[in-house]
């Protein structure tokens, strides 16, 4: 169980007998600190970047401060996001703000994709709600967009976006995923993302393909 993160030097303690020991040895990687406290949205970066990069979230720091994500389209909310969290912690944050735009609904759900279903983060209420938009409806187009913004020390360094276009079913399909993958059918597939599985999902995603850029640019800054 991880107790404390700092200067590369993770203090662990150990299982069962509950003994403390400290991990060194082992190569510095570049900390990547995520301005989300989203378990599912940290772990699927995380399984992107592979073991290039120490990532954190702000699950990590208790103490910091809750971000109103005031903003009218992602790319606000995720400045609003990854500015705020790197005031207050020393290195490079990076924040993502993401969701689904239906053409047959203007856009919508959009940045409010997370409360469409009239709670933060329901996820059963946002399908429910979608399926009940869309019933009956012919054009099914969609997308998943994603806006990432790394920032430090208060100020951002950098913006990306990433989109994967497809199609809404009509009815929940597969296990997998979060969010708004069991309705959401990729171009070229006939599985959702929830059926598709997340080794295929993180190809294809929107996520993955801002995320990619984004490790392009730091590598680029070295």
């Amino acid at each position: 169980m991880l107790l404390g993160v700092a200067s590369g030097r993770f203090i662990l303690k150990t299982l069962p007998d509950d003994e403390e020991f400290v991990a060194t040895g082992m190569p510095d990687r570049p900390r990547l600190i995520l301005a989300t406290r989203n378990a599912h949205k940290t772990e699927e970066i995380r399984s992107m970047l592979g073991d290039r990069y120490e990532v954190l979230d702000v699950n990590d720091f208790p103490d910091l401060p809750a971000i109103a994500e005031t903003g009218t389209t992602f790319l606000e909310n995720a400045r609003l996001k990854a500015e705020g969290i790197s005031r207050e912690v020393p290195g490079i944050v990076l924040s993502d703000d993401s969701g689904l735009e239906v053409d047959a609904l203007g856009g919508a759900p959009g940045v409010w994709s997370s409360s469409y279903g009239g709670e933060e983060g329901n996820h059963p209420k946002n399908n429910e709600r979608l399926m009940r938009e869309m019933a009956g409806r012919t054009d099914r187009a969609a997308r998943f967009r994603c806006t990432m913004v790394l920032a430090e020390g208060g100020q951002t360094l950098a913006d990306f976006s990433g989109t994967v276009e497809g199609r809404i079913v009509e009815d929940l399909r597969g296990t997998g995923g979060f969010g708004y993958d069991p309705l959401f059918v990729p171009n070229g597939y006939d599985a959702t993302f929830a059926e598709l599985g997340n080794e295929v999902k993180n190809q294809l995603s929107h996520r993955a393909r801002a995320l990619a850029q984004v490790v392009g640019w730091l590598a680029g800054r070295g």
